[in-house]
Order: structure tokens, then sequence, then C-alpha cells
């Protein structure tokens, strides 16, 4: 049997190759390997790999280019925000780990893992490579992608610019990043276990208008490039408080 037709039985996968050498890639090879896959890779843009499935984790702008120089029979793309289209008419999937890659690696072990495919064989390796990785695999469409990506975005990257913020205002207090750290993991494992509703405190939960007032004198003193994001905040925060 060959192994493409293996692996749309079985949706398991013994080979594949990775193009794209950035952080992604070498972290997704690392772990595809300790989960007894053999890999081809990371390699560099414009290879050709041999395996029968390859995986792009190339910039999301080269992802059309790099599909149609290579040969495989199955292509992926591990990009949060680009759908299958880029594929044309070939056969592919995608494969968007919801997890941040610093430059020591990351561990998938536990993470969700956006996947889609343009056949069931496609999406059932998709599937599968997710289950490899340990990670939770949930079906994003296409249509959905842009939105679900925004709210990767939110969650990871917003946050870190809003504990930015927090950490330049607590500064000007002489309070430093170390101390804020513990509040925002409280806040964080709250919202984790109980959701957004449940988790809100503070002024605005309180309904404390005096105390958000005096809040708000503070950053237009100190801070005013950030107070037309603390007053978005506190609306959407009474938003939440009231429903």
């Amino acid at each position: 049997m060959r192994e493409l037709d293996r692996i749309a039985s079985e949706s398991t996968l013994e080979r594949c190759a990775i193009v794209g050498a950035g952080r992604l890639g070498h972290a997704l090879a690392a772990a595809l390997r300790d989960a007894g896959l053999e890999v081809e890779g990371p390699l560099g843009r414009g290879a050709r790999p041999e395996a029968p499935v390859v995986l792009l984790t190339v910039p999301d702008g080269e992802i059309r280019a790099a599909a149609e120089a290579t040969p495989a029979q199955l292509i992926g793309h591990c990009s949060g925000a680009t759908t299958l289209e880029v594929f044309g008419d070939r056969e592919g999937f995608s494969l968007h780990p919801l997890m941040t890659v610093t430059e020591g690696g990351a561990s998938f072990a536990g993470a969700g893992c956006a996947v889609a495919g343009t056949s069931d064989r496609a999406l059932e390796l998709a599937r599968g490579l997710a289950q490899a990785l340990q990670m939770t695999a949930v079906e994003v469409t296409d249509e959905d992608r842009a939105a679900y990506h925004a709210a990767a975005s939110i969650a990871a990257n917003l946050l870190v610019t809003l504990e930015g913020a927090a950490e330049r205002l607590a500064a000007t207090a002489g309070v430093p990043r170390e101390l804020l750290v513990p509040l925002a993991r409280a806040a964080l494992e709250n919202w984790a276990a109980n959701g957004a509703e449940q988790a809100l405190t503070g002024p605005v939960a309180r309904g404390d208008e005096a105390t958000i007032a005096r809040q708000r004198e503070a950053i237009e003193q100190r801070a005013p490039d950030l107070l037309e994001a603390f007053d978005a905040l506190v609306t959407a925060s009474r938003v939440l408080a009231a429903s």
C-alpha cells in the first residue's frame, strides 16, 4: 500500500517534510521527531523535498509560491490567517498551533490547533498531525478564519501590548513589572477557569466611577498616549459587567 493511501485510511503519517527554517519550522520538526515521525528538514525556501506530505512554515505572503513550487501530493501550511485558497486546485490542509513560538522553541502538547482541508483526506491528515503533537484540533473554515485569527491575536499579541501599557504606567509609580506578574497570572487563570463575566474584578465590576475617574486623570498626566485605549477598554468592561 502506498504511504499516501495508508494516510488516507489510517490518518497516520510516518514521513513528512517541513519547508521554512524559522522558529516554527524548527519547533515543529523537533516535536514531530519526538512523536516518532521521520522529518525532512526544516528546509530552506525553494527546496524540493521528496516526502509525500510537505508542511510549509514560510511567511504568509510566500505560501502560494512555495506551494506551487512543491511537488508533494499533499501540502499543508501553518498560517492562522491564510485560507486554503492558496492551494488552488491542489489537495492541501492547514495546521495552525494556538501556541507562541519563541527563540527557545515551543511545547505544543495541550495546545489547541486550528485545522482545515480541501478534502476529507487532507482534513484527517491535519487532525492526525495535531494528535501526534498532542494538540486538540478544531476545524476552522475559510469563512471563519479571519475571526479566529483575530481572537488568537487578542488573546496573545494584544494581551502583551496591554501588559506593556500596565508596565509603563506602574514604572511611573516606582512599581516594577515583576510585581504585576502574579496579578496578571491570577486574572488569566480566573478567566480560564470561569470565563470573562465571572473573572472581571476591579472598579468597573464594582461600579466605582470615582476611582475610574482618578485612574483616567493619572493616565492623562503620565501616559497620555494610552488614554484612548484605556477609555475603550473601560467601555468594553462596562458592557461585560452589565452582561
